[in-house]
């Protein structure tokens, strides 16, 4: 294993031809921000579309199912290839070919009314969406490297702040009477000026170009992986199956079950916003054991103790419990030796995103053979283990 080194005591190198300092590097910071912003922007503006497309196409619940793993497909199948290409091309030209790929999809995902024309238009959003992620965690790392402090957990605040905007906004718009085309096309306007706000200050060099273009993790960067396979695998769980939990089983309105989601997305939102600070103060290693224990916690008290009011408790600890530990994660695999970051970065991506795709799919076939209590259960296990991988981390 390794041990976390303090960013804080990083020298801050960078790759070659890069200027870090002064205005440049505060720049570089802002657009890194910016670049994470439109990647939960456009991701989550596509939410409020999924009832009007699986009206337009006439598809039952099963058949929406199957379509939307169409987009986490085309994520999963973009993310490796993104490394390679930011190590060749820099992150400027991916990120901003990665969005505009975004930007073409999302009036289609609007409008079209075929099946093969949703498919297509989906996996190739989720091809936009993979390349925009990997290639913003990369920049990511080379910035918070030059910076020779925390900024990972303030980059992915930014992510989820865009998450709620875009959500948010469409719904409004929506609600307001505007058609999902005109909706689509306002995200499409604001997500372009934020790009070519970003688009000077996004790095011309991607990481490293040592090594293979693709290589299956290996060592600390497998072990990081499946950190992230695990976060992720929660927050997946709370998408999806926390509005279900507090109908089904707390028997809480559905007109207000999404507030279990909205709870934990606020609360990790916050957690990152002023992550930065708390890694800065704990610890990297203390951020991982005390955050999935905090994690274990909130869940385990949203699934065991009988009531409503407790399992939107739960569900805001969740996310304060998971909200640093990915970034923090993202963070040691720019740090660690063991494989190029224009490999591990794109390796690590992927196997959280594997947790966000199956980690729904397995809760459902517990639930199924069990119950959705004995699921949510085995979940908080499985982030007490997370903790303990957090003091294993340590040389």
């Amino acid at each position: 294993m390794t041990s976390f080194e303090h960013p804080d005591a990083a020298t801050g190198s960078t790759a070659t031809g890069s200027n870090a300092t002064g205005s440049n590097a505060q720049q570089q910071q802002t657009a890194t921000r910016l670049a994470f912003f439109i990647a939960g922007f456009s991701m989550a503006a596509w939410a409020p579309l999924v009832p009007y497309a699986k009206a337009r196409v006439g598809l039952d619940d099963g058949m929406l199912g199957l379509l939307l793993l169409c987009l986490g497909v085309g994520s999963i199948s973009a993310m490796p290839v993104a490394g390679a290409l930011a190590a060749r091309w820099g992150c400027r030209r991916l990120l901003v070919g990665s969005t505009l790929l975004i930007c073409l999809c999302l009036p289609l995902l609007a409008t079209v009314s075929s099946l093969p024309l949703l498919v297509a238009a989906l996996f190739v959003f989720g091809i936009g969406m993979g390349g925009v992620d990997c290639t913003a965690n990369i920049q990511a790392v080379i910035v918070e490297r030059a910076s020779g402090k925390t900024m990972m957990s303030g980059f992915h605040g930014l992510f989820s702040l865009g998450g709620i905007v875009g959500a948010a906004g469409v719904s409004a718009l929506l609600g307001l009477g505007a058609s999902p085309l005109v909706a689509i096309l306002v995200v499409v306007v604001l997500t372009l000026l934020t790009l070519f706000k970003a688009r000077p200050h996004l790095l011309p060099y991607g990481g490293s170009t040592d090594g293979p273009s693709f290589a299956i993790p290996r060592g600390v960067v497998l072990f990081i992986g499946l950190l992230c396979f695990t976060v992720f695998l929660a927050e997946g769980a709370m998408l999806d199956w926390s509005a279900v939990f507090l109908s089904s089983v707390r028997s809480m309105d559905t007109a207000w079950a999404g507030l279990g989601y909205a709870v934990f997305a606020v609360t990790m939102t916050l957690g990152r916003l002023f992550g930065d600070a708390i890694v800065r103060r704990v610890g990297p290693n203390r951020v991982i054991i005390l955050g999935g224990l905090l994690a274990a916690v909130g869940l385990a008290l949203s699934t065991v103790v009988p009531a409503w009011e407790a399992a939107l408790l739960g569900y805001a600890l969740v996310g304060a419990g998971c909200s640093n530990i990915v970034p923090v994660c993202y963070s040691a695999a720019g740090r660690q030796t063991a494989m190029p970051e224009s490999v591990a970065i794109p390796a690590v991506t992927t196997l959280g995103y594997a947790g966000i795709l199956m980690g729904p799919a397995a809760i459902g076939f517990i639930a199924h053979v069990s119950s959705l209590a004995t699921a949510f259960m085995i979940v908080a296990v499985m982030l007490l283990g997370v903790a303990v991988s957090g003091a294993r981390l340590r040389a």
